[in-house]
């Protein structure tokens, strides 16, 4: 165990195990080491004013409240709650050509180039018809990525799903945004189980117990609307659906805390550390 101490003076010190209260319980019965005072004998300390007895408070480090939480979790996983059957690892199938988007619908800046845009340093102030084209692209970003969701079952393949949300977007004549973006080859994100983000579609079928991630992008009128949502395929094993239903609430908490003024690390601390301790073991929330 990883301890942080402070001392009156820099010169080393020869500790002694006597506690003032309780002796130090053993590491592996420990929980939290807080708080308890480490003294040690005055003739080890060099210099002049002396005190009989020094205290030395030593806090523990490596169990912070996350960790703690995680150990409890984990502990109690043991106890009650079987193995799930381990999934065979997930295998790329074909990836089929591009799909076509009409002539008459406008392209973002980055098409025809493999290369990534470079981000603008410049600041953008927009007016009430800018706020506007925003809510209507990642409006129809919702409607699509809605109608995509029904889509999801077992023996669906990703690129299926493709196909679909191409049609869909390209009627509404908008762009599908990943299309092209950087080399991207589709026109939309499909991420089945430890594919974390920006999956590529492809020939593989849906299995029982799968869940996916599917990310839509559409470019409406000069704006890109973007979303994504976490799907469950079949049958999913409660620990799937503890993991979804943990994300999605720690989504919501991180829209909680965006507001005008705020700054993004307040998102993620929000997350962090305010949300997933309580959300695993009951903690309650102190922040």
């Amino acid at each position: 165990m990883a301890f942080a101490a402070s001392l009156a003076y820099s010169a080393s010190l020869q500790l002694s195990s006597a506690f003032h209260g309780e002796a130090l319980s053993s590491a592996s019965n420990s929980t939290f080491c807080m708080g308890s005072p480490l003294l040690f004998p005055a003739s080890s300390v060099p210099g002049k004013q002396l005190h009989s007895r020094k205290r030395l408070v030593v806090f523990s480090k490596r169990l912070s409240g996350l960790e703690e939480a995680m150990r409890i979790r984990r502990e109690r996983e043991l106890k009650s709650v079987k193995k799930d059957i381990r999934r065979p690892p997930l295998r790329r199938g074909r990836v089929s050509p591009r799909l076509p988007v009409p002539d008459h619908i406008p392209r973002p800046p980055y098409v025809g180039s493999n290369l990534l845009p470079e981000i603008s340093s410049e600041y953008q102030v927009h007016n009430s018809e800018d706020i506007t084209r925003m809510r209507a692209a990642c409006e129809l970003a919702a409607r699509v990525l809605d109608n995509a969701g029904k889509l999801v079952r077992p023996s669906v393949t990703t690129n299926e799903i493709d196909k679909a949300v191409h049609q869909m977007i390209i009627d509404a004549g908008a762009y599908p945004s990943p299309l092209g973006y950087g080399g991207f080859p589709k026109s939309v994100c499909t991420s089945v189980n430890e594919c974390m983000c920006h999956g590529i579609p492809d020939s593989r079928q849906l299995q029982d117990g799968d869940i996916i991630n599917i990310d839509v992008t559409v470019y409406l009128n000069g704006y890109h609307g973007d979303t994504s949502k976490t799907f469950l395929c079949g049958d999913v094993s409660d620990a799937m659906k503890q993991l979804v239903k943990v994300t999605e609430e720690c989504l919501e908490r991180g829209i909680a805390a965006c507001k005008d003024g705020a700054s993004f690390k307040k998102i993620g601390k929000r997350i962090r550390i305010g949300w997933v301790p309580d959300l695993l073991v009951g903690f309650v929330q102190c922040l």
